[in-house]
């Protein structure tokens, strides 16, 4: 469905990823864990997962990973920009993607990031906390440094106050007195997990870590096919 919306922030996280808040013209209904397309134009839409939990009405909040050298992000954070300065509206297709949040699952979950995939796991953990569902959720977010964890002191203060909330950030590069791991996060991920398949597994990043995630869970750690979840599938 194709909607307007009002450009209420663009405000710079870290690392040149932003945060951008959007107002819906009209009622959208949309699932933890599903995404949005910007429009750019008729035959240039670009996806971008929803990092709020629809728990939050009226608002939607994007994380878009802006660097000098992705002029596919950074041309929509231009554009979000000027719409903001002009008051202008831009326009969105939503809801899209099949691999939102099973809430109803009894199952323990794992929840995988690489980089502003994040923003998909923010939305689904929000709305967790939200239905006050009590399973297990371990959160693993990897980045090459600690600039790409640009929400680590928010999961942190998560994991401190929800008993059921585990957090686990892995950098490829640590700074100095660095707690956390620190390689590849799906090397993490197989690392604390003797088995996987009693667990619902959430993944964004990379189509190539998407895949990866799945051959190797699957494989080594007895993941279920039917309890992998990646927006990445429909694709590969």
């Amino acid at each position: 469905m194709s909607i307007q919306c009002e450009v209420k922030s663009v405000e710079p996280l870290a690392c040149n990823t932003f945060r951008i808040l959007l107002k819906p013209l009209q009622a959208l209904d949309f699932k933890a864990g599903q995404y949005l397309l910007a429009v750019m134009g008729d035959k240039d839409k670009r996806p971008f997962s929803i990092a709020s939990s629809p728990c939050r009405q009226g608002e939607l909040e994007l994380h878009i990973g802006a660097a000098e050298h992705n002029a596919y992000a950074l041309e929509v954070v231009d554009t979000m920009k000027n719409a903001l300065t002009e008051q202008q509206p831009v326009t969105i297709e939503a809801a899209h993607g099949e691999a939102w949040l099973r809430h109803e699952s009894q199952r323990p979950l794992v929840m995988i990031a690489g980089g502003t995939g994040f923003s998909y796991i923010r939305s689904m953990v929000d709305n967790c906390i939200s239905r006050g569902l009590t399973q297990p959720i371990f959160i693993y977010w990897g980045g090459r440094d600690l600039c790409q964890l640009y929400a680590n002191d928010e999961m942190q203060a998560l994991a401190q106050q929800y008993a059921n909330i585990s957090y686990v950030p892995v950098v490829e590069t640590a700074p100095e007195g660095w707690q956390g791991k620190v390689g590849n996060v799906l090397d993490a991920v197989a690392e604390d997990f003797v088995s996987l398949s009693a667990y619902d597994i959430y993944v964004c990043g990379r189509f190539e870590m998407a895949g990866a995630a799945r051959e190797r869970f699957c494989t080594e750690k007895g993941a279920l096919r039917e309890h992998m979840f990646a927006d990445a599938f429909a694709f590969i």
